[in-house]
């Protein structure tokens, strides 16, 4: 075609090469409706304008080519028309166009461009109609699309070029491909052709033809055309299929990205296919046989092995033992010694280890390994270490509400219980007497090896009071002691021991009163009868009714002495 067209192409609105001029229907529409005149046999050309004539080069300029077409004069076509350099010899046959009989300076004027247009134009409308597959080669780029030379110029709108995505118009340019014709506008002598239709039917064939054929087990050439996080879509020559990310690899991985790339071509095996809905499965790791089958055997427990960490988690690390085999061990397997809240605080990613493997759960693909096991675990001889009844010297490490935790050497350690703390005081919490990193003075009193516990007494170390209680205060006798607690029942009395017993809001006097504050307060220092004990639930019944009975006196304010306190001796009778 002429490098002088000028089109401007709209997808929705083409307008009409700016050579083709109102005068230039006119001469078409006075060719077609003499179809078939030109080639007549007459003895003299026709003078209608927008006839074809037949006419001979009678010279060539640097300009322009003198064609004799018969009739009184000769005419002038610019050379840039002629789109085909090989018929530009002298005597040569050429078609042109009459575009009028005589110009101002009285030469007829004719076109060779418009001549190819309109045979061109025969030829569509003789061979061609919407819907007709045509081959055509792209020749430039216009607003909206492209410009394709069928035979004649067509345009090829920008959404009609590729069923994909297009980044670059340039990578059509001077190619040659098939097109489906979608309109033609005979009014305008316009042509709009589609690629992409043909491809979405190439495609759909190919996906039928595909889905038909294809079978579980196939190993099929794909390639990637989109990465997500849960797999990656490959087009199996017109179809795609879904590599699920756990089918890339027996090893673990975080995403696809870290094995394929958009465009990479790879050979998969299908695994199932759904025709109906026209999805396909495909498997990668499936082409290469499990590592996973002879586990057991390769790796049973008690198995020293040596790896890489090639991941780390809050619970703990795993170990890459051979290609697509990973164990995991747990925070709780890395140390006899240590409480391992975070894996980094003894390896880190990258480092070559050796541990024990523990368990393994083929059909979950887990193995549960151990590092501190490749060293001796300090609780093998504790019996023999501590047996009962040894006394031991040991830092305060913890205190929680039930006792003490004790630290005997790295990696064992030992609870002091509350109830083991003392004979003789009801202890509410262990930081009544201890405090974290004292060091106490204790007795062993049991070893459980399997469950790593060892129970220490401090309270153990001295004589038990309870035991001779009945001998040193029997029932009946006489104590002094100090109020440490008052409550609504009754007041609670330190004895000289060290014991504690209670006065029974009964047993404070014979006479009314209201609180038991009326009557004796805390820091007070009394002298009761024990009226009873139990020794077993280690309780103490106090009287200070039976001692002021017992001792008959009238001015029972000199029995009660207030300590640090000016109340008078009245309140106490009262």
């Amino acid at each position: 075609m002429s490098k002088h067209s000028n089109h401007t192409w709209d997808e929705n609105n083409i307008v009409d090469d700016v050579t083709f001029q109102e005068k230039d229907a006119e001469l078409f529409r006075n060719l077609l409706a003499n179809t078939g005149e030109e080639n007549a046999t007459e003895e003299k050309p026709s003078m209608t304008p927008g006839s074809i004539l037949k006419g001979r080069i009678v010279e060539i300029t640097k300009d322009h080519v003198v064609v004799d077409v018969g009739l009184k004069s000769e005419g002038l076509v610019p050379i840039e028309e002629f789109s085909d350099p090989s018929i530009l010899v002298l005597d040569g046959e050429v078609e042109v166009l009459l575009d009028q009989p005589e110009d101002d300076n009285g030469q007829i004027v004719l076109s060779r461009e418009k001549a190819e247009r309109l045979r061109q134009w025969e030829y569509i409308l003789e061979h061609c109609e919407e819907g007709s597959i045509v081959k055509g080669k792209v020749i430039r780029k216009v607003k909206g699309g492209l410009m394709v030379d069928i035979g004649m110029e067509a345009f090829l709108p920008g959404s009609q070029i590729d069923n994909k995505r297009i980044k670059n118009l340039d990578e059509y340019l001077d190619k040659t491909y098939e097109f489906k014709i979608l309109k033609i506008n005979i009014e305008r002598k316009n042509v709009v052709v589609s690629r992409r239709e043909l491809l979405e039917a190439e495609r759909i064939s190919k996906k039928a033809e595909v889905l038909e054929n294809i079978q579980p087990g196939d190993i099929r050439e794909g390639v990637v055309k989109n990465i997500t996080d849960f797999g990656v879509f490959l087009d199996l020559d017109g179809i795609d299929g879904l590599l699920h990310i756990t089918d890339m690899t027996w090893k673990r991985i975080k995403h696809p990205s870290e094995m394929v790339q958009i465009g990479q071509k790879l050979e998969v095996m299908i695994l199932s296919v759904d025709k109906d809905k026209g999805r396909v499965a495909l498997g990668l790791k499936q082409k290469e046989p499990n590592p996973w089958d002879q586990i057991e055997q390769k790796y049973a427990p008690g198995t020293k092995v040596r790896g890489k960490i090639v991941n780390l988690l809050p619970y703990g690390a795993f170990i890459e033992i051979e290609p697509g085999i990973e164990g995991l061990i747990h925070v709780s397997e890395m140390s006899w010694t240590k409480n391992v809240t975070d894996p980094n605080e003894v390896v880190n990613k990258g480092d070559d280890v050796t541990a024990v493997v523990l368990a393994i759960q083929k059909d979950e693909g887990k193995i549960s390994l151990g590092i501190k096991q490749t060293e001796q675990n300090p609780w093998d001889d504790v019996e023999k270490k501590y047996p009962v009844g040894t006394n031991v010297r040991a830092e305060i490490k913890n205190l929680t509400n039930y006792g003490a935790f004790v630290e005997l050497e790295p990696g064992v350690e030992g609870l002091i219980h509350i109830s083991d703390l003392s004979w003789i005081k009801k202890v509410s919490h262990p930081s009544e007497i201890l405090k974290k990193g004292d060091v106490v003075d204790a007795i062993v009193l049991s070893v459980d090896k399997e469950s790593k516990k060892i129970t220490l007494g401090i309270k153990q170390l001295g004589d038990n009071p309870w035991e001779s209680i009945e001998k040193t205060i029997p029932v009946g006798s006489l104590v002094k002691g100090k109020v440490t607690k008052i409550t609504a029942f009754g007041a609670f009395v330190e004895l000289e021991s060290g014991i504690e017993g209670l006065i029974h809001v009964n047993e404070l006097s014979d006479q009314a009163f209201g609180k038991v504050e009326d009557v004796v307060a805390k820091g007070d220092e009394v002298t009761a009868k024990v009226i009873k004990l139990d020794p077993e639930h280690k309780k103490i019944a106090l009287s200070l009714k039976e001692y002021f009975i017992d001792q008959n006196q009238e001015n029972r304010d000199d029995i009660v002495t207030t300590q640090g306190s000016k109340r008078k001796k009245k309140d106490v009778a009262k």
